[in-house]
């Protein structure tokens, strides 16, 4: 690449009005200075959250787009690339938060490194009172680095992304509740494309800082990986038999005992949590028609 890009930063959201917030007033002073689009897609949140969007297409300081016909952070996402022209995509998630020359930074090193794909270091942020929840989430980490060197991929909350990969292989599967970002990355990196991990770039995340938040995600991480199995089963094999989810360690030895054990104890029920969302989407598929199986990744040009 050599010119400088133009940049779009896409950012999906669903029921997060104080998430949105805090992600568009960290963004949008770059996004401002470099007169790069600042896109918001809502994923058809019934809260306060379009509002919220509004006000800030109103100031002119957000592109607001909208995706009510399919509830997917990976078909916002796709919404958000249809609806743009740059040369690249940067995902962020709500929630997230940047520092002060994120976007110049990312770009430079995009540029520098020829990245297809890039990948950026995420740090999870604990609260002033961490529970121990918090604290386990923090343990666990965002192993971006070890994403994209290992697994061909990185997560959709960090990415950067050339336009015309999506031109040649496909939009994000929104199919899928969860793993999108892996399916994508792997499709990307098995047509050869250039991908690259900034380990220069950092972005933040607050940590999950509940039981209940914790079993979710990994709820939707367990069906994400049948659906992977189902949708996709030339990659992944043919669901039956779970695969072992990836992110998941033990407890550092460097840790006070109590931690030790409380963290590993918090890890196995996770597995567990995983293998009952893993079941819930076996099953589904078993009762299906197939008829989701058949249509794969949409393509660029798809409205």
């Amino acid at each position: 690449m050599d010119h400088e890009p133009s940049v779009a930063v896409c950012v999906p959201v669903y029921n997060d009005p104080e998430g949105v917030r805090t992600t568009v007033e960290s963004l949008r002073p770059q996004t401002d200075d470099r007169g790069a689009p600042l896109c918001v897609v809502d994923n058809a949140s019934t809260d306060e959250t379009p509002d919220v969007i509004r006000r800030y297409a109103s100031e002119g300081s957000v592109t607001h787009l909208r995706e009510d016909r399919i509830q997917s952070s990976y078909a916002a996402r796709n919404a958000a690339v249809r609806n743009t022209e740059s040369e690249v995509l940067a995902f962020v998630d709500a929630d997230m938060t940047v520092p002060e020359g994120w976007l110049e930074s990312a770009l430079a090193t995009f540029r520098s490194a020829d990245a297809d794909y890039m990948g950026c270091t995420v740090e999870l942020t604990l609260p002033e009172t961490p529970s121990l929840v918090a604290r386990y989430d923090h343990h666990t980490g965002f192993p971006v680095e070890q994403y994209v060197e290992r697994q061909g991929f990185a997560p959709t909350c960090c990415l950067f992304v050339r336009r015309e990969v999506f031109e040649d292989v496909g939009l994000f599967d929104h199919r899928l509740i969860s793993g999108g970002d892996k399916e994508f990355g792997n499709r990307v990196h098995d047509a050869g494309y250039e991908m690259h991990f900034a380990s220069d770039v950092t972005m933040f995340h607050p940590v999950r800082d509940s039981l209940p938040a914790l079993v979710r995600k990994d709820f939707r991480v367990g069906r994400g990986l049948c659906q992977l199995q189902r949708y996709h089963p030339e990659r992944y094999g043919t669901p039956g038999v779970p695969p072992r989810p990836t992110g998941v360690k033990s407890p550092d030895r460097s840790l006070p005992l109590e931690d030790r054990l409380a963290f590993g104890a918090l890890a196995k029920a996770m597995v567990g949590v995983r293998g009952l969302g893993y079941g819930r989407e076996y099953l589904a598929a078993r009762r299906d028609s197939g008829e989701g199986s058949r249509s794969g990744p949409p393509e660029l040009d798809s409205r």
